[in-house]
């Protein structure tokens, strides 16, 4: 008996992984493994922080009119580059727009993907995203180096690189919302 129980106990793990890896039920799961796994950025010491160059940077809005990057010059400013189709993006952007609710209106939002309009229009309505998405020009000059999605910055009203985070991370928190409060109040 002890044999057949061990042997129930097997298949059901096997299925249990093959859920995992092979349905949408898996997905889920590999998203919530993200989200646990996903900590506060590190913020950059006020010393140690490199400013940006240049401002001059043309990108794409919702309706896909272009806009030079020049117009947040002087504010705070949460730059994420994403994409639909990679995982950790997902669970990053769910953090991504709680910050943007609690800071629509003092800090300027750059939440930037290099994919086609329409795909993105229906990833943002599967997920209930309200923040608003700007493309970039492929080709054109950027101000941050380049890298795989995800990646984040926040800078300062004078452009001072306040967090520069490669990979995942847990945007909505204390530490985030302390960080934003002190640089807008500068």
């Amino acid at each position: 008996m002890n044999k057949r129980k061990k042997t129930y106990l097997n298949i059901l793990l096997i299925l249990l992984v093959l859920a995992f890896f092979v349905t949408p039920l898996g997905y889920e799961g590999k998203v919530l493994l993200n989200k646990i796994f996903s900590f506060s950025p590190g913020i950059t010491p006020v010393e140690e922080r490199a400013r940006i160059v240049d401002y001059d940077w043309t990108l794409k809005d919702a309706e896909w009119n272009q806009f030079s990057f020049e117009r947040s010059e002087g504010n705070v400013v949460f730059v994420n580059f994403w994409a639909s189709w990679r995982l950790p993006s997902l669970a990053e952007l769910q953090s991504i727009q709680e910050v943007y609710d609690r800071y629509k209106g003092k800090v300027d939002f750059y939440i930037i993907t290099d994919e086609e309009r329409e795909p993105v229009e229906a990833f943002m309505e599967e997920h209930d995203f309200t923040f608003p998405v700007t493309y970039l020009i492929i080709g054109e000059d950027n101000p941050f180096p380049d890298g795989d999605p995800p990646r984040t910055y926040i800078l300062s009203k004078e452009g001072y690189i306040a967090v520069a985070k490669e990979g995942i991370a847990d945007w909505s928190n204390k530490k985030v919302y302390t960080l934003l409060d002190t640089l807008i109040s500068e």
